[in-house]
C-alpha cells in the first residue's frame, strides 16, 4: 500500500535578497541557487522522508531540468514509475524570491505539468489498489484532479486536496475528498469572505465542512491550523522555530498529513505530524531540500510535547 501523488514537478531557480523588489527596480541579491520542486513533488518527498511507500505521477520535460527532477525525486526514496518525460514541453520552473526573515514571492511556469492528462490518469487508475491515500494539488489541469479524484472516491481512497494555487473549485469536488487544506488566502477564494479574524477562519473551515468534504484543515504559518470537521472546529498551534525561508512550509505540512494518514495515525497525531514538519522545514532554505527525515520528526516532536491552545 502506498501513497500516490498526482502533482507537479518543478526545478526552483531560488534568489536571496535583502526584500523583494519594486517594479523596475535592479536590486542585489545574497545567493542564488536551484532545487527541485513543484508541489506534487514536493509533498512526495516530504512523505517519502518519513519513511512511506510513495508514488509521483507526474511529468518533467525534455530538457536539462528533467533527468535532475526524477533522480532527485528518486533519491528522497520516491517511485519514480510513474514520471514520465514529456518531449515536446520543458519542464516546469518557479522563479522565487526570498528576502531576509524568510517569506517569499515565486512565479511558476508550468511547462509539462500542464500537459498532465490522460496518461497519468491511466497510471493512477491503475495503481489505486494498492494505495491508501491520494494526495494532489492545482498545479497540474484542474480537469485531471476532478477526474482522479472522482477515480480514488469511488475506489474508497481517501483523497488529499491542497488546493493550491488559489481557483474557484466546482461543488462536487468537495464530495470526492476527505482532506482539504487550504492555506489562509486559498481559503478566502474558496468561502469568498475575508478571514482577518480568527471567527471568520472558524466559519470558514465550517462552510467547507458543509460542502460535503469531512475533513478540513486550514493552515495559518505561524499561528498554527484550524481544524474542521462535522462535529466542530479546533485551532492547534504551531511550534515557534527560527524561520529561514517559508518556501514549501506547506508541502512539508502536507507529505506529513498524508504519511501520517496512510500509518492509521489518529486525526490529533496526523495534524502534529503535519505541524512539526511544517515548522522543521522553514528552518533551511530550498524546497525538497528543507523536508524533514522521520527520526528528525520524531526527535522533534519528542522535544516538543503537545500543546493546546
Amino acid at each position: 500500500m502506498s501513497v500516490l501523488v498526482l502533482g507537479s514537478i518543478n526545478m526552483d531557480l531560488v534568489a536571496v535578497a535583502p526584500r523583494f523588489p519594486r517594479p523596475g527596480e535592479t536590486l542585489r541579491g545574497h545567493r542564488f541557487f536551484t532545487a527541485p520542486g513543484g508541489k506534487g513533488a514536493n509533498q512526495a518527498v516530504a512523505a517519502a522522508r518519513l519513511k512511506v511507500p510513495t508514488r509521483m505521477i507526474g511529468r518533467v520535460g525534455n530538457d536539462v531540468f528533467g533527468p535532475a527532477l526524477r533522480q532527485g525525486l528518486a533519491e528522497a526514496g520516491v517511485d519514480v514509475e510513474g514520471v514520465a518525460v514529456d518531449p515536446e514541453a520543458s519542464s516546469g520552473t518557479a522563479l522565487i524570491v526570498v528576502e531576509e526573515g524568510g517569506q517569499n514571492a515565486i512565479v511558476v511556469i508550468a511547462g509539462a505539468n500542464g500537459r498532465v492528462g490522460s496518461a497519468e490518469l491511466a497510471r493512477l487508475e491503475g495503481w489505486l489498489r494498492e494505495a491508501r491515500v491520494v494526495l494532489m494539488q492545482l498545479e497540474v489541469p484542474l480537469e485531471v484532479v476532478m477526474e482522479a479524484a472522482a477515480r480514488a472516491a469511488r475506489a474508497g481512497v481517501g483523497v488529499i486536496l491542497n488546493p493550491a494555487p488559489a481557483m474557484p473549485l466546482p461543488d462536487e469536488i468537495y464530495r470526492w475528498c476527505a482532506w482539504l487544506t487550504p492555506n489562509e488566502v486559498e481559503a478566502e477564494s474558496l468561502v469568498g469572505f475575508p478571514l482577518q479574524e480568527a471567527e471568520a477562519i472558524e466559519e470558514a473551515a465550517r462552510v467547507l465542512v458543509g460542502k460535503g468534504c469531512p475533513h478540513v484543515v486550514i493552515t495559518l504559518g505561524e499561528r498554527g491550523c484550524v481544524y474542521a470537521d462535522r462535529e466542530g472546529v479546533q485551532w492547534v498551534p504551531a511550534y515557534q522555530v527560527p524561520v529561514v525561508d517559508t518556501v514549501a512550509a506547506g508541502d512539508a505540512f502536507n507529505g506529513a498529513l498524508a504519511a501520517a494518514l496512510w500509518e492509521g495515525r489518529s486525526v490529533e497525531e496526523a495534524l502534529r505530524w503535519a505541524n512539526a514538519a511544517g515548522a522543521l522545514s522553514v528552518t533551511r532554505y530550498g524546497a525538497q531540500p528543507s523536508m524533514p527525515h522521520r527520526e528528525e520528526l520524531l526527535a522533534f516532536l519528542n522535544r516538543n510535547p503537545e500543546r493546546r491552545r
